[in-house]
C-alpha cells in the first residue's frame, strides 16, 4: 500500500517521523484525512489528536494548535506542542485537568477563563489521546 512520509515538528524539535498509510486531523475548517498523493495545502490545526495509520494499527499524536502543510508525498505538522500517546504522563495530564476545572469554577474576577479553557482542552485531548 502507499505510504506518505509524516513529520511532527515543535519548536523543541520533532516528534513524530515515519511513513503513513493516512493522516486524519482536525482543523480549523474540520476533520482533514490525508492519503499519499493529496493536493498541496496548509491549513490551521485545532487542539486535538493526530491519528496516524499504519499497517494494521493507529498511531496518536496529541497537538495543541499548529500548522499542517501537505505535499503528495509529504505531510508536515508545525505544532506550538505536541506529544506521542507514548510519552504522556497520565498523572500530570489529570492533574492539569483538575486544576484548569477548578479555575474554571472559581467565581472570583481575576481568573483568565480563555486561558483556563484552553488549559482544560489540552489536558482532555492529552487524556483522550493515551485512551
Amino acid at each position: 500500500m502507499k505510504t506518505v512520509l509524516v513529520n511532527v515538528v515543535t519548536p523543541d524539535g520533532p516528534v513524530y517521523d515515519a511513513d503513513v498509510e493516512m493522516v486524519s486531523v482536525k482543523a480549523q475548517s474540520g476533520e482533514l484525512g490525508i492519503l499519499p498523493g493529496h493536493i498541496p495545502m496548509v491549513a490551521p490545526l485545532q487542539i486535538g489528536a493526530v491519528r496516524l495509520k499504519k499497517g494494521s494499527g493507529t498511531e496518536f499524536v496529541a497537538v495543541t494548535g499548529g500548522f499542517i502543510e501537505v505535499r503528495p508525498d509529504k505531510v508536515t505538522i508545525l505544532a506550538q506542542a505536541a506529544e506521542t500517546a507514548e510519552s504522556i504522563d497520565v498523572a500530570r495530564a489529570e492533574a492539569a485537568k483538575k486544576r484548569a476545572e477548578e479555575r474554571l469554577n472559581q467565581k472570583t474576577d481575576n481568573i483568565d477563563f480563555k486561558r483556563a479553557e484552553l488549559a482544560l482542552q489540552r489536558a482532555i485531548n492529552r487524556l483522550n489521546v493515551t485512551k
